[in-house]
């Protein structure tokens, strides 16, 4: 018979080897030993699995609910338990004690080695068959802990009743609970080293998690693998058209409901597949991008505080949900990027910090471990185990959704030690140096997994300092990704759209420096949701003069953007001249473009981002070589007094080109004389200042200049042009 310690460990749940206590046990006789832990039952029978019949009558060894009893026969079969509850119930249940481990050696090994490109395949909660009986497998790294148990719906949140099993080789603890199905909420109990039982924590591998304010994880199945797709490969090269719709779900368009009113309830996943999607494809976006849709408890962070990283927001639907929704952009031809948020994680109790008792994720000093910025952790990328989960969680949503890419938030505050921090605030590494050498070698094999197993895909780099060789291949040095934003042409040229038109020929520059470097990394230009918060204003906003006036600036600004090299991201509201700052809580003022005195500018501000959009994806020369010098070629930049630049844009056949003109003053400039590149016409194909945008449609007379034999900014052609007030205009030549 057991001795009385160990009964008394296990009921109350410090045990650390409980598979060792209960469940069934041979005996040197080869008679067996059953023993189990059932808190509240009067009492337990171990009976024939097959048969029913009654095997033996558990003696209570403890009044907590410890039974045991050694068969006068050896077990022939497999048997089950039948238990008589205090309140006179009965049912017949399965032992889960019984059960073998569940983790394989290979997936022991693997996990321990940090090298297990799927982890979420074997951890967190997975719906399966043991041994003939359907159940749920759990699994979880909590190395530190001294004991760790499942506790959920099922078993009244109770940490004594299923201990898990420790796996030493890897610091994983495992589990096969028989009975509990999809849909079942659960959490993992912890005790620590010192005996302290920590908050009720999280699956850090949750595939579904419970809508805020509750924080249960959900056992769900796992979404099939989509199949890599040479079109979505296609869409998604650098000399492919890339224009991106970001968007925040919580807030693109809410429907009103009448039991909760106020600012009306969330789309769920298949209204946005029937609105959005479709919406974004009629504006001529080629990307949708979210932000982050990982389980986030607080709507304040829009996602970039996620405690669920494998689990796409209940606020949305169930991931099937989504799995649809991915499926829709990619009929419609849209490609979908997802916010990533790999350098940062929340201090909620029943999150990943101090998660076993130790800085299990986190490190441990809060010089390297916590974002002073953000009131956050920061992940520990020079623990295996770590990288192991977040790599493995990048390649989750490429493969087990069909998602384009991953945009990786807030990668300058991983790449250096010292980012937002004093002298004396901060580690150095282990040459020295600022730079975080774990980070960026966590970077390059995530960049180098997604190109061995996911080709198809991209990464984008959220990058705001002079890091080299951020969008280039590891094997040269780089980093990796494929591109990266463009946050100095961002700021640079929003603070000039700002000034007064009358100030702006002293600030020229501001539009031009871009073109320095233009083609050093392989950049988009963000015009993103950090710019439209946090009193930063609309981006319509932003502009100076009266409302006609800041109309026009926003067409002039949308008319250089996508004739300037790189690809195109802008965040939703701002397509249609969203007059206030954005709010998460409330949707976009979509209003704005049925009523009211300045509709017909909203319009127009909606119908240019349309147009451009066509415009951009018909015409290679646009496009194809946005990241070869080659392709652009500067006409005048020096036209300071008269704030206006002239550009070429050329693709891989030298049979067409695009003249960019843009006047940046409320001045018409008629008969501006500008150099060409070779004889011929030049054909209008676009004009932000046409009435159709609700602009005062000056322009060049039938839309057509004929280049004249006359010398002008270096070239031996030039055209006569009337250039609007406040627009850019697109030329086309075509031989």
């Amino acid at each position: 018979m057991l001795n009385q310690q160990d009964i008394e460990r296990v009921c109350d749940a410090s045990h650390d080897d409980p598979f060792s206590v209960l469940g069934p046990h041979r005996m040197p006789d080869g008679r067996v030993s059953v023993r189990a832990f059932m808190p509240g039952a009067q009492q337990v029978l171990v009976i024939d699995a097959d048969s029913g019949r009654v095997l033996a009558t558990l003696a209570k060894r403890h009044d907590d609910g410890f039974f045991e009893r050694v068969l006068t026969a050896a077990l022939h079969s497999t048997y089950r338990l039948h238990v008589r509850w205090a309140d006179g119930s009965e049912m017949v249940m399965e032992d889960p004690y019984r059960f073998p481990p569940v983790l394989s050696d290979l997936d022991v090994w693997l996990l321990g080695e940090g090298t297990h490109l799927r982890p979420y395949e074997v951890l967190g909660a997975t719906p399966s068959e043991l041994d003939g009986v359907s159940g749920t497998r759990f699994a979880v790294w909590a190395p530190n802990a001294s004991r760790v148990s499942v506790v959920g719906n099922f078993n009244h949140w109770d940490g004594r009743r299923h201990p898990m099993r420790l796996r030493r080789e890897c610091g994983v603890w495992e589990m096969f609970l028989p009975g509990v199905m999809t849909g079942a909420l659960y959490k993992f109990e912890i005790r620590s080293r010192d005996g302290q039982v920590l908050p009720a924590r999280a699956d850090p591998y949750a595939l579904r998690s419970e809508l805020r304010p509750a924080t249960a994880s959900v056992v769900a199945t796992m979404p099939p693998m989509i199949p890599p797709s040479a079109e979505r490969q296609r869409a998604n090269a650098l000399d492919a058209p890339m224009s991106i719709y970001e968007v925040h779900l919580g807030s693109w368009r809410r429907i009103a409901d009448e039991n909760a009113g106020g600012p009306g309830r969330w789309l769920n996943w298949d209204e946005l597949a029937d609105s959005l999607v479709p919406y974004a494809k009629d504006m001529g976006f080629t990307h949708l991008e979210l932000l982050p849709i990982s389980e986030h408890p607080f709507d304040g962070s829009w996602g970039y505080q996620p405690v669920g990283l494998y689990s796409p927001t209940s606020r949305y639907g169930e991931a099937s949900g989504f799995v649809r929704f991915v499926a829709r952009c990619h009929v419609e031809g849209i490609g979908l990027l997802l916010d990533w948020v790999p350098a940062h994680f929340p201090t909620d109790a029943h999150g990943l910090g101090n998660f076993d008792g130790t800085h299990l994720y986190e490190y441990a000093d809060p010089r390297e471990g916590f974002h002073n910025d953000w009131n956050t952790l920061i992940y520990n990328l020079g623990r295996t185990e770590v990288r192991n989960f977040l790599v493995g969680n990048g390649l989750y949503w490429l493969e087990r959704f069909g998602v384009d890419g991953l945009r990786v938030d807030a990668v300058a505050s991983m790449l250096y030690r010292d980012y937002s921090r004093k002298a004396g605030e901060w580690i150095p590494n282990a040459h020295g140096g600022r730079e975080n050498l774990e980070a960026i070698s966590f970077l390059k094999r995530v960049n180098e997994v997604v190109a061995d197993q996911r080709p198809q895909a991209i990464t984008v780099a959220e990058e705001s300092t002079a890091f080299p060789a951020v969008s280039r291949p590891t094997y040269v040095g780089g980093l990796g990704f494929h591109y990266k934003w463009n946050m100095g042409w961002m700021h640079d040229t929003l603070a000039y759209m700002a000034r007064d038109p009358v100030h702006r020929k002293h600030h020229q520059g501001e539009m031009t420096f871009g073109l320095v470097y233009a083609f050093n990394e392989n950049f988009v230009l963000p015009i993103s949701h950090d710019e439209v918060v946090h009193g930063k204003g609309s981006l319509l906003n932003k502009m100076p003069g009266d409302r006609w006036q800041q109309f026009a600036n926003l067409r002039a600004y949308f008319g250089f953007m996508f004739g300037h090299p790189g690809k195109k991201l802008l965040f939703m509201g701002c397509e249609f001249g969203q007059q206030r700052e954005w709010n998460h809580d409330q949707s976009l003022d979509w209003h704005l473009l049925d009523d009211g005195p300045d509709s017909h500018l909203h319009q127009g501000a909606q119908r240019l981002v349309r147009d451009l959009n066509h415009l951009y994806q018909d015409t290679p020369a646009l496009h194809s070589l946005d990241f070869v010098s080659g392709g652009f070629e500067w006409i005048e930049h020096n036209d300071a007094d008269r704030s206006v630049l002239s550009f070429i844009r050329r693709g891989l056949d030298d049979r067409t080109c695009m003249v960019v003109v843009c006047n940046f003053t409320p001045v018409v400039q008629k008969g501006y004389r500008l150099g060409v590149p070779q004889p011929g016409s030049y054909r209008e194909r676009l004009n932000t200042d046409s009435a159709h945008y609700g602009g005062s449609n000056v322009g060049t007379p039938l839309g057509i200049a004929t280049a004249q034999q006359v010398a002008w900014n270096g070239k031996a052609w030039s055209v006569l042009l009337d250039l609007p007030p406040l627009a850019t205009v697109m030329l086309e030549w075509k031989a």
